[in-house]
């Protein structure tokens, strides 16, 4: 969608986003920032894989080391002693009775954790979580006995990353207010677990493209031969 307000075109004045360092392209999103609140900063990375083969499928998880910048509502799918546990790791909510509440329309919560011997039960509730992102999965340690190390993950600033059908990769990397520095740290962290689960057969060059942008800003994209560089740092 075309933006045409003022704000908007002196964020992009004068600015050249054709060979731009992965730095860089982090401290102009910030500097050009100009909305009244406290914007997220999202990172957009085409990568060079072929998302319709299984085998090509990059997603994962990742704790960033400053987090988000938000209060994250996390709910436990359990039962028995895990109840307490979840809540004690600092869940929101805890129980099996939610199961009934989800199906009722409550959806008060960011992120989803559940119990092996709940999935049976979850998975009623499926379709209702899964268009949402809130579906507890196996692959991203929400699906786990241990649900304290799960909740506390959550809560500091775990994020989980997928590639969509064009191979591109969507993930906040924190607030505005973090400073270029911190989100320079969030997203190392983020890229070096991409790099870690490049597939074997993906050819060719695997992080093509690299963007940075807030919730109302402009796009500044980083030349991906810098991205190495970057994370060696």
């Amino acid at each position: 969608m075309a933006r045409h307000g003022k704000n908007y075109k002196n964020a992009v004045q004068d600015v050249e986003t054709c060979s731009l360092s992965v730095e860089k392209a982090i401290e102009l999103a910030v500097e050009k920032a100009y909305a009244k609140f406290d914007e997220t900063v999202d990172v957009a990375i085409n990568l060079g894989v072929n998302p319709k083969y299984s085998d090509q499928m990059v997603r994962g998880t990742v704790s960033l080391p400053h987090g988000l910048g938000k209060k994250i509502t996390v709910a436990v799918f359990c039962k028995g002693a895990k109840v307490a546990e979840a809540k004690e790791a600092g869940a929101d909510f805890a129980g099996e009775e939610l199961i009934e509440k989800v199906k009722g329309g409550w959806l008060d919560f960011d992120k989803a954790v559940a119990t092996p011997d709940m999935m049976a039960q979850v998975g009623l509730i499926g379709k209702v979580l899964g268009p949402r992102g809130l579906m507890p999965n196996a692959k991203t340690g929400t699906v786990t006995v241990d649900v304290a190390t799960a909740v506390q993950e959550l809560k500091a600033g775990r994020i989980e990353f997928k590639v969509d059908k064009a191979g591109v990769l969507h993930a906040p990397i924190g607030k505005v207010s973090f400073g270029a520095e911190k989100l320079q740290d969030n997203l190392r962290a983020l890229l070096d677990s991409i790099v870690k689960l490049k597939p074997a057969s993906a050819k060719g060059t695997y992080v093509k493209t690299l963007a940075v942008a807030t919730t109302m800003g402009v796009g500044f994209r980083a030349d991906p031969l810098t991205v190495r560089k970057f994370l060696d740092k």
